[in-house]
C-alpha cells in the first residue's frame, strides 16, 4: 500500500469514523423528542383520562342497589333505551321521595339553576354580570309567592313536595361538586367556594312562576303599544294589531263560539276550589256534568326560563272515536317553548305498586325537573294536554307617583316597600328598594322600555281614542306628580296550581279533570282531555281578570282611580268548557276560545289561528278518507305550511322582471306548494322574502316597529294587499306596493345568493333555519371550548313560525330555529302502549352522556318512539334497573 493509498484509508477510516461519531447526538435528539412525545402523549392521555373521568362520574348509577335514607320501603327505578325511568313505590311518599332522587341524577345542574334563578339569586353563582336579572326578579319576587302558595297546601299535598325535597336531598348528601354534574367543575373556575344547599318545596312550587311568565302572553304587545303610540296613530295601532278573523279561522268553542251554552249549563253545576286532600278523591267537589322582547334584560330573562318570542304557544287536539280506527279518541300535543339543552322536559312514569286511596298514582308523560308529579300525560283512565290560552292575565298601571308614595282615589297612600339583598359572587353585596302599589311592583327604572313608557304614557278611551298622557293628564290634585308603570299579573297572587298537578295526576273522569282544572289558575291554559270510556273534552281554566268596562288591555291603563282597577275574575263556572262535541274533534292552538259575544273579556290578543285552522283542515281530510290512525296525528303534527304562503304567492303573482336570476327565484315562489320542507328551494326564498317585505312595510314610519308575531303579520299582510293606496306602502322606503314589492324581492335574492350561493339548486330551508341547540347556562359564555363541552348541532329543520311544525325564527334576527314544539306525544287511549312520544334533547341533562341529545335527530325528523305503559310492557322495554333501598 502506498502512502497516498494508505493516507486515503486512514482518511476514509477517519471519515467512516466520524460518520459513526456525527450521528450519535441526532439520535440522543431523537430519542429526546421521542421522550417528550411520549409524555406528551402520556399526559394528553391522562387529561383526557381525567377529563372523561371528570366528565362520567357524574353521570347516574341505572343498575344495582342503593341504601338511600329517608326510604320507607324498596322504590324500583327501571329505565328504557332512552334511560326514561319508571318508578314504582309502595307509598306515595316514597314514589316522589323517588322521582326528587331520580331528577336530581339526570338533572341537577338544571334543577340548582332554575331555583337560583326563580329566587333571583343567579348573581351568587356567576357574579356582577346578572345583577340587573336578579334586581328585576326580586322585584317580582316569584319565590315569596311560592312560599306562601307552600304554606297553604293542604298536609297531603305539602308531603308530596316535602317528600320529593327529601329524595333531591338525599342524593346531595352522597355527591358534590362535579360528581353532580360537570356544570360544577366549569362554575368552580370562577366560584370555587360555591357549593349547593338543601332543596325546599318553594323551590318546586317556584318553578311554576317562571313557566308563568314564560306564557304571560300579551304584556310584550301592551308594551310594544304603548311605545308605538308615541309615534303612530289610531288607526296605525289598529292596522299592526287587526282583530281576529273569526269568519275564517276557528274559535274553539266552535259549537257555541259566545259560550251561551257554558254560562246555561253552569247555572245548575259549580266547581269550587277545596282546600279538602286530594286523598278524598274529589268525589264531593262538584255536581252531576253534561256531556316584543321588552329589553336585553328581559331577553336574557326568557333566554333562560325557555325563551318568550314567536313561536311560544302550543298545539293540541283530541278526535273522538267516532272517525278512529280503533273507535276510541286519540289525543296529540306540542308545546313550543324555547330551544333549551337540555329540554325543558323529562319523561317519567310514576306507578304505586297497588293503587290504593293513600297511593292513587299511575301516570305517565312529561315532568319538569324540580317539580313533583306529572305535567302532560295520561294515567290508567284519562288522557290530557296543554296549550297557552293566551287570555290577558296582565297590564300595566302608569302610577302617579311623589318619591315613594302614589295618588289613589284622591288621596296619597305609600308605596309597600321591602329592602332586598343580593349575594354577588366575589363582589360586595348590593341593597335596592322594591316598590309596590295596589297594581303590583313598579317595574318602570327597571327596564328601558317600562322607563320609556313612564318618560311618554299612553291610555286608550273606551272608545278607542288614544291619549297622551302628559304632565296635564296626570290628576292635578296629586301636585307634580310623575308618572310611573306597575305591573298586575295573576302569577304574582298566591295561588292552587301547585296542588292542581297531583288532581290532574289521579283525575278518573271529566268530572275529576275539571276540578283539578279549577285549581289550575296560572299560567292560564286550554286543556283538552280523552278517557277510556270514549268522552272527549276541553276545559279553559286559570285566574282570568275581569276588567273595568271599556278596558281591554290594549294599552297601560290609568293607575290613579279605582274605576279602572280589575273587578274580579271569571268564576270557573262561567270559563268555557266542551264535552262531546258535536264536531267530533276538539282542536286548540292558541286561537280564539270564543267569540267577541261572550260576556267576558278574555283577550283582543290571540293568536291569529293560521295553524288551528291548518290542523282543522288536516282532521278534516283525514275523516273523509276514513278511520284516523295514531300515525295520521302525528304527520299532522309535522306539517309545514308557511301561514304567509298564499299570500306572498298572490302578491308576486303577476310580478315580472328582466333580471333572469331574480325571474328563476320568481318561478321557484310560483310552483311552491307553500311547504317549508327540509330540501325546499322555494321556501328558502320564500322566508328571506318574507323577511325583506315585512321589514320595508315597517321601515320609515317614525320609529321602531318590532315584527315579533309572524302570525299577526302575515294577518296584516293578507289585509293590506288588498288595499294598495294603504300609507303602509307608501310611508316608508317606497312610492307604491309594486315599488315595495320589487325592493324587497331584489333584497331577498341578494341575501340569499350571499348564504346560499347564485345555484338555485343550492337553495335549501333545512340548513337555513337550523336548530343549534345551546346550553341554558354555559352555552354563550364567550369561551369557545367550554361552548363546546355543552352546545351541540346544528340540526337541519324544517317548519316555521306560525306553522304546524313550529319550529319559530325571528324576523330581523336570521333564519335559525330559536322556538320549537318542545315534545310532541300522541295518545292513543284504546292502548296505552300504542302511544308514542318525543323529547327535544333527551333525558340526561349530563354533556356526553348517551341520553343528551338522543332524541334530537328524531325530533328533527319528526319520529315518534314507543311510550310503554303497562308492567308487562315496561319490562319487556327495560334496560337498566336500580333499587332504591331503605337504610337499616
Amino acid at each position: 500500500m502506498t502512502q497516498a493509498d494508505s493516507s486515503t484509508a486512514i482518511a476514509q477510516s477517519g471519515t467512516a469514523k466520524n460518520r459513526q461519531l456525527k450521528p450519535k447526538p441526532r439520535r440522543r435528539g431523537l430519542r429526546i423528542l421521542g421522550w417528550v412525545f411520549v409524555c406528551i402523549v402520556v399526559i394528553a392521555l391522562i387529561a383526557a383520562g381525567l377529563g372523561v373521568w371528570t366528565v362520567q362520574r357524574s353521570f347516574p348509577t341505572v343498575n344495582g342497589t342503593v341504601s338511600v335514607e329517608g326510604l320507607a320501603d324498596e322504590v324500583s327505578v327501571q329505565r328504557d333505551s332512552h334511560g326514561i325511568p319508571t318508578i314504582t313505590a309502595e307509598t306515595s311518599d316514597d314514589l316522589f321521595f323517588a322521582q326528587g332522587y331520580v331528577h336530581a341524577q339526570d338533572r341537577f345542574w338544571e334543577m340548582d339553576f332554575r331555583r337560583h334563578l326563580t329566587s333571583a339569586r343567579l348573581s351568587e353563582l356567576f357574579g356582577e354580570s346578572q345583577l340587573g336579572t336578579d334586581v328585576f326578579l326580586r322585584t317580582l319576587g316569584w319565590h315569596r309567592v311560592a312560599e306562601q302558595e307552600v304554606e297553604a297546601l293542604d298536609a297531603e299535598t305539602r308531603s308530596y313536595y316535602e317528600a320529593y325535597a327529601d329524595g333531591v336531598n338525599a342524593y346531595l348528601a352522597e355527591r358534590q361538586g362535579a360528581e353532580l354534574s360537570l356544570e360544577y367543575s366549569v362554575l368552580g373556575l370562577q366560584n370555587s367556594d360555591y357549593a349547593p344547599e338543601p332543596w325546599e318545596p318553594a323551590d318546586s312550587v317556584a318553578w311554576l312562576k317562571a313557566m308563568a311568565w314564560d306564557l304571560r302572553t300579551n304584556i310584550e304587545d301592551e308594551t310594544a303599544r304603548a311605545l308605538e303610540a308615541q309615534f303612530l296613530d289610531s288607526k296605525q295601532l289598529e292596522d299592526l294589531y287587526p282583530g281576529y278573523p273569526f269568519g275564517e279561522h276557528p274559535v274553539i268553542l266552535a259549537d257555541d263560539p259566545a259560550g251561551e251554552n257554558v254560562l246555561a249549563a253552569n247555572a245548575h253545576a259549580s266547581i269550587t276550589a277545596s282546600d279538602a286532600p286530594l286523598g278524598d278523591r274529589l268525589d264531593s267537589a262538584v255536581a252531576a256534568m253534561g256531556g316584543v322582547a321588552l329589553t336585553q334584560l328581559l331577553e336574557k330573562v326568557d333566554s333562560i326560563i325557555t325563551a318568550q318570542g314567536e313561536g311560544v304557544g302550543s298545539n293540541s287536539w283530541v278526535v273522538s272515536g267516532q272517525y278512529t280506527a280503533t273507535g276510541e279518541p286519540l289525543l296529540a300535543n306540542d308545546p313550543h317553548l324555547g330551544a333549551e339543552l337540555p329540554s325543558v322536559w323529562t319523561q317519567m312514569q310514576l306507578r304505586c305498586a297497588e293503587l290504593t286511596d293513600e297511593c292513587p298514582f299511575d301516570v305517565a308523560g312529561f315532568s319538569f325537573s324540580g317539580l313533583p308529579g306529572i305535567v302532560i300525560g295520561h294515567n290508567q283512565d284519562v288522557a290530557w294536554g296543554f296549550t297557552n290560552l293566551t287570555t290577558d292575565v296582565a297590564d300595566l298601571f302608569i302610577e302617579a307617583t311623589s318619591g315613594d308614595r302614589y295618588w289613589y282615589d284622591g288621596e296619597w297612600r305609600d308605596m309597600t316597600t321591602r329592602e332586598e339583598t343580593i349575594r354577588v359572587a366575589n363582589g360586595e353585596d348590593t341593597v335596592f328598594t322594591v316598590r309596590e302599589t295596589i297594581h303590583g311592583p313598579v317595574v318602570s327604572g327597571l327596564t328601558n322600555d317600562f322607563t320609556a313608557i313612564a318618560a311618554s304614557p299612553f291610555t286608550e278611551e273606551a272608545d278607542g281614542t288614544i291619549i297622551a298622557l302628559d304632565a296635564a293628564a296626570l290628576p292635578q290634585e296629586s301636585d307634580q306628580a310623575e308618572a310611573a308603570v306597575a305591573l298586575r299579573w295573576t302569577a304574582l297572587d298566591a295561588g292552587s296550581t301547585a296542588k292542581a298537578i297531583f288532581a290532574l295526576n289521579i283525575a278518573e273522569n271529566f268530572t275529576d279533570f275539571r276540578t283539578a282544572a279549577s285549581l289550575f289558575d296560572v299560567p292560564a291554559q286550554n286543556l283538552i282531555y280523552a278517557d277510556t270510556s270514549g268522552n272527549i273534552g276541553y276545559q279553559a281554566p286559570g285566574r282570568l281578570p275581569i276588567r273595568a268596562d271599556g278596558q281591554q288591555g290594549f294599552l297601560p291603563t290609568p293607575g290613579w282611580d279605582s274605576s279602572f282597577d280589575w273587578q274580579g275574575f271569571v268564576p270557573f263556572e262561567e270559563q268555557p268548557w266542551i264535552y262531546n262535541p258535536r264536531s267530533g274533534y276538539i282542536v286548540t292552538a292558541n286561537n280564539a276560545i270564543v267569540n267577541d259575544d261572550y260576556p267576558h273579556f278574555l283577550s283582543r290578543d290571540w293568536d291569529y289561528g293560521y295553524r288551528a285552522a291548518r290542523i282543522a283542515e288536516l282532521i278534516e281530510e283525514r275523516i273523509a278518507e276514513g278511520p284516523i290512525a295514531a300515525s295520521d296525528l302525528a304527520e299532522i303534527q309535522m306539517d309545514n305550511e308557511m301561514p304567509a304562503a298564499d299570500t306572498l304567492k298572490r302578491a308576486y303573482s303577476s310580478f315580472s322582471t328582466d333580471d333572469d336570476a331574480l325571474q328563476s327565484a320568481l318561478d321557484l315562489l310560483a310552483d311552491w306548494d307553500g311547504q317549508n320542507d327540509l330540501d325546499s328551494a322555494a321556501a328558502a326564498f320564500a322566508n328571506v322574502l318574507w323577511e325583506h317585505v315585512t321589514a320595508e312595510l315597517v321601515a320609515g314610519h317614525g320609529g321602531d316597529i318590532p315584527r315579533d308575531d309572524q302570525s299577526r303579520f302575515a294577518r296584516v299582510f293578507e289585509l293590506l294587499l288588498a288595499d294598495p293606496q294603504s300609507g303602509w306602502w307608501t310611508e316608508g322606503n317606497s312610492a307604491s306596493q309594486q315599488e315595495l314589492l320589487e325592493v324587497a324581492a331584489n333584497q331577498a335574492l341578494a341575501e340569499i345568493q350571499e348564504l346560499q350561493g347564485e345555484n338555485l339548486a343550492n337553495w335549501n330551508w333545512g340548513e337555513l333555519h337550523a336548530l343549534s341547540l345551546t346550553h341554558g347556562t354555559f352555552g354563550e359564555s364567550g369561551i369557545a371550548l367550554i361552548e363546546a363541552l355543552f352546545n351541540r348541532g346544528p340540526y337541519e329543520a324544517s317548519g316555521g313560525s306560525g306553522v304546524v311544525n313550529a319550529t319559530g325564527w325571528e324576523l330581523g334576527q336570521g333564519y335559525e330555529t330559536v322556538t320549537v314544539p318542545s315534545m310532541r306525544m300522541v295518545i292513543d287511549v284504546s292502548d296505552w302502549d300504542a302511544s308514542t312520544w318525543q323529547n327535544l334533547t333527551g333525558q340526561s341533562g349530563h354533556a356526553f352522556h348517551k341520553h343528551y341529545t338522543d332524541q334530537t335527530e328524531g325530533w328533527a325528523l319528526g319520529a315518534q318512539y314507543a311510550w310503554v305503559y303497562t308492567p308487562e310492557a315496561v319490562d319487556a322495554a327495560t334496560t337498566d334497573t336500580l333499587i332504591l333501598r331503605p337504610t337499616e
